[in-house]
């Protein structure tokens, strides 16, 4: 099974590996005040070996299936991540992250790194329902589930806590069962 999962000439998703952790570290930390704004976990990155801590766990579990960390790459360039989050090998679900530097935002970057990832576990066989939450806030987000197919199955409120307030979380779902070959 391939680490790397080819989107087009200039896109690839390739799994969390230490050789990376230099790259990702300075996207982060180049993003790190509108990612603060959006998730928890930047405010706790300070130094290379937060990130290498962080890429280690995230190796781990996605070499025993847990979850799935990709980074997203333009060329050469790490330019986002997408990941799921969590996944329940008994349901064939997985629960969806993602983001991508502020300076290649609204170039379908993210769609083609979504879809890309879907149709491969898809095709392996390994998940079937795919989950999105976000903020109801986070209007880009939200769009994203939407352009991409999934469906809006409702709204817990009050369930991520953030920047020292509870907020509304919108939760997408897309099913997609495998094609007979």
């Amino acid at each position: 099974m391939s680490d790397i999962i080819t989107l087009d000439d200039t896109l690839q998703l390739r799994a969390v590996d230490e050789s990376h952790v230099t790259a990702l570290h300075q996207l982060v930390l180049k993003n790190k005040v509108w990612l603060q704004a959006s998730l928890n976990w930047p405010q706790f990155v300070n130094s290379e070996d937060d990130t290498r801590k962080n890429v280690q766990g995230n190796k781990m579990l996605h070499e025993r299936g847990y979850a799935k960390m990709y980074l997203i790459f333009k060329h050469t360039d790490v330019v986002g991540v997408i990941s799921f989050n969590l996944i329940e090998p008994l349901n064939k679900t997985a629960y969806i992250g993602y983001w991508l530097d502020e300076d290649h935002q609204g170039q379908g970057i993210l769609s083609r790194a979504l879809q890309g990832i879907i149709h491969c576990y898809v095709q392996r066989g390994e998940i079937r329902r795919f989950v999105i939450k976000c903020r109801v806030d986070n209007a880009r987000s939200n769009r994203v589930a939407v352009q991409n197919g999934f469906t809006l199955e409702g709204c817990m409120k009050q369930a991520e806590f953030l920047n020292g307030d509870y907020h509304d979380v919108n939760m997408y779902a897309r099913i997609i069962d495998t094609v007979s070959q």
